[in-house]
């Protein structure tokens, strides 16, 4: 294990499916950090970068042809939101980016049609459809062998979340942030939060401005090392996990000099229970040191709902 910025940086090849050093690792950086980044986690390079060229030639587009891509009424589930639109809980001013949600493609019968809703594609450029898709799966199987591992950590069977998230609302979010000229006061790439779903899987920017809040209250800036991804705990896991895996605050700073003419891209994955899974915190999370938070119970999708609200998407 090495660290980048405080960080934990873990290798998958050493977990064996099985509580071991990989397990105990990945738990107690989340519970520090609620950060860790993972390294020889599979991901063919090639489908990393034919993405990024795709999502990069998608924003080069005119504007009048991205806005025909949006789906109006659905908090931006689907297809192209745009600059300006979504902000944080609790900052006045929306984000600096634009973004393009693809979701699951669900085989034979969608259980849940009005919720796990088709995708959107767009006609150019060539190939974006096939180079979104591949990513999306990839960082959905990576995403599944995490949660492996963080059930063994909590105790649980090692299978424990796969029937929980196989009909997940995961989203593969492609964001472009522009060159910044004119923001409004107060206004930044991505003001501080913490994420809505179970666990994130980004693909770091190459760019600077990431920083993540640590338990001290200090703002530290985060580089993702060339082949690692960035995981961190979203608030329906810190929420199943009675905070023992804290969801923790980030944002992305406006660059300092040159750097805000610059364009700035990433790619993070947010991993999704299945709509009608029950969060309800599990029972080993619970102690006298730690009593339940969250007595009452909530659906995956309903929470998501309540939090789509409160960033100004629905």
């Amino acid at each position: 294990m090495t660290e980048i910025s405080g960080i934990p940086v873990l290798s998958m090849a050493d977990f064996e499916g099985r509580c071991g050093a990989f397990t105990e690792r990945i738990g107690q950086g989340w519970r520090e950090f609620g950060f860790v980044a993972v390294r020889d986690h599979g991901i063919d390079p090639e489908v990393i970068e034919s993405a990024y060229a795709a999502f990069r030639a998608f924003f080069a587009l005119p504007e009048e042809a991205k806005r025909g891509l949006r789906l109006p009424g659905k908090g931006g589930a689907r297809g192209y939101t745009g600059f300006g639109v979504e902000q944080a809980r609790d900052h006045s001013v929306p984000d600096l980016k634009e973004f393009w949600h693809v979701g699951r493609e669900i085989e034979g019968e969608n259980p849940q049609p009005d919720i796990l809703l088709p995708n959107l594609w767009p006609q150019q450029p060539a190939g974006f459809r096939a180079a979104a898709l591949a990513l999306y799966r990839a960082l959905d199987e990576l995403g599944g062998q995490l949660l492996e591992a963080i059930a063994l950590d909590l105790g649980l069977e090692r299978h424990w979340f796969a029937d929980k998230i196989d009909r997940g609302n995961s989203i593969l979010r492609a964001i472009h942030y522009p060159p910044i000229a004119d923001a409004p006061e107060g206004a930044v790439r991505a003001a501080r939060h913490e994420d809505i779903n179970l666990i994130t899987l980004l693909i770091g920017s190459k760019e600077q401005g990431l920083e993540i809040l640590t338990r001290e209250g200090q703002w530290v800036p985060v580089t993702t090392l060339p082949g690692s991804i960035v995981v961190n705990v979203g608030d329906m896991l810190q929420r199943l996990t009675n905070h023992v895996y804290p969801s923790t605050t980030h944002q992305v700073v406006n660059p300092p000099g040159a750097a805000v003419r610059q364009s700035r891209y990433s790619i993070p994955f947010f991993l999704h229970p299945n709509p009608d899974f029950v969060i309800e915190t599990l029972p080993q999370c619970i102690s006298a040191d730690n009593p339940n938070r969250y007595p009452e119970s909530i659906t995956a999708h309903g929470y998501l709902v309540e939090r789509l609200r409160e960033i100004g998407l629905l």
